[in-house]
């Protein structure tokens, strides 16, 4: 169990040091509406989708769809989308820095855009925790567990007393 302990807490602090930034959102595009990623390193996996709500009911067959366009912080397209009505794209950053992410309407009409975007890194071996890092983590961890064995203890301690109690014969007085 110790060591089962062990694995989690060391899986639990490496998923937060990889998990990166998430977001979600909304957008109405009446023409062309941008929405910006910082990304912190070049090599970066940015990944995501977006869907235009509701395109069957709003949408005859002539519609054009909307357009999408990925710009990396120096101004070059890194991917792009024409005419759709929902995609999924994923691509490896060229650079760090601010990426725009552009939705094109060319009908009159109003169209919501629901669009998420998640900005994956992966830590190199150098990057990573070394034992020597972890040890005030196991420290805490068996300091933990102590506490926790504590209130464990006591909590059987207390039920136990609550059966006697219960099962005591009332005094007459």
């Amino acid at each position: 169990m110790e060591t089962t302990m062990k694995v989690y807490a060391i899986l639990g602090l490496l998923l937060s040091t990889l998990a990166g930034d998430v977001a979600a959102l909304s957008v109405t595009v009446n023409d062309v509406e941008c929405v910006y990623e910082y990304v912190l390193y070049e090599g970066d996996t940015v990944s995501g989708n977006f869907v235009v709500v509701d395109h069957d009911i709003f949408w005859s067959s002539d519609h054009p769809g909307i357009d999408f366009i990925v710009s990396s912080p120096g101004g070059n397209v890194v991917q792009t989308m024409k005419g759709t009505s929902g995609e999924k794209f994923e691509f490896k950053a060229p650079r760090s820095g601010m990426y725009q992410f552009c939705f094109h309407n060319p009908h009159s009409t109003p169209e919501t855009v629901s669009f998420y975007i998640h900005v994956g890194h992966i830590p190199n071996e150098h990057d990573l925790a070394k034992d020597e890092h972890l040890d005030p983590v196991n420290v805490k961890i068996a300091e933990l567990r102590e506490a926790l064995e504590s209130v464990t203890a006591e909590q059987k301690y207390l039920k136990a007393r609550d059966a006697r109690h219960r099962h005591s014969k009332p005094l007459n007085l």
